[in-house]
């Protein structure tokens, strides 16, 4: 099935929760961003890391594949008052300029890329001393939790395919293949921090969360689609009655050097 975020991006930009002031603060407390920066964010989908930077400060310019996305990711920086740079391009093939940026980011996009294309291209468009930030914001699913029965329901209903975040993070929301990608192509100084959190949904945004997941909304057909939100309310009111809904969350960070 191909996956396309596109079809979902309402939902993505609604429901699904963006980094945490925390990851912002690390990256600012560590002298990996500072204010006036000008910063890459690859796979902006709808801006969470692109907005979060530019909230602070940063001279942003956003890439994504998708136009819909992007769409999205452009209006909830108008209703910020933020000036981003918004782009319709691919993370291997950007067409900016060598050494203009001072920091790269890719958030919870990485194993969508052609990664080796995508680790050069970063070091490319890096001024010398620049930083690539690797990072993800994933859901946790812990015995008997609300992410664990849900996994289940979805492979009800995709059984076909495995989300990438599952094979590549083993479930635990930390990616060892990123260190690879970063030295492979001449990135040092590598370095990571990981550290856990709680969301809270309400019904209403955790449906939605889940429809913008790999799995569900970006690659089922309308019609499944709907059974599966049919069924996803079900379950909730059997298993999960009460709101708001405490979710575990993990960020995990690569930090590489240009």
């Amino acid at each position: 099935m191909q996956v396309d975020f596109g079809r979902t991006s309402e939902d993505y930009a609604r429901h699904r929760a963006g980094f945490p002031d925390a990851f912002f603060e690390r990256l600012l407390r560590e002298g990996v961003f500072h204010p006036g920066q000008r910063v890459l964010d690859l796979g902006a989908g709808t801006g969470t890391i692109a907005r979060g930077l530019a909230r602070r400060g940063g001279d942003v310019t956003a890439l994504d594949l998708s136009a819909s996305m992007l769409d999205s990711a452009r209006r909830l920086a108008h209703e910020e008052g933020l000036t981003i740079d918004f782009r319709v391009a691919p993370a291997e093939r950007t067409g900016l300029p060598s050494g203009a940026f001072g920091l790269v980011t890719a958030g919870t996009c990485w194993h969508w890329f052609d990664r080796a294309a995508a680790a050069r291209e970063a070091f490319r468009v890096l001024a010398p001393g620049g930083r690539l930030v690797i990072a993800h914001f994933d859901w946790l699913p812990l015995p008997g939790n609300v992410v664990e029965v849900v996994h289940t329901l979805i492979d009800t209903f995709n059984p076909s395919q495995v989300a990438p975040y599952v094979s590549f993070g083993h479930d635990a929301g930390i990616y060892p293949r990123w260190f690879a990608d970063a030295a492979s192509a001449g990135f040092t100084g590598l370095e990571s921090f990981t550290f856990d959190t709680v969301v809270h949904y309400s019904h209403e945004a955790w449906m939605g969360r889940v429809r913008a997941s790999a799995k569900v909304g970006p690659v089922l057909p309308p019609d499944a689609a709907a059974r599966f939100d049919v069924a996803h309310a079900k379950l909730l009111e059997e298993r999960f009655p009460d709101a708001p809904l405490a979710v575990p969350h993990r960020v995990f960070a690569l930090l590489a050097t240009r």
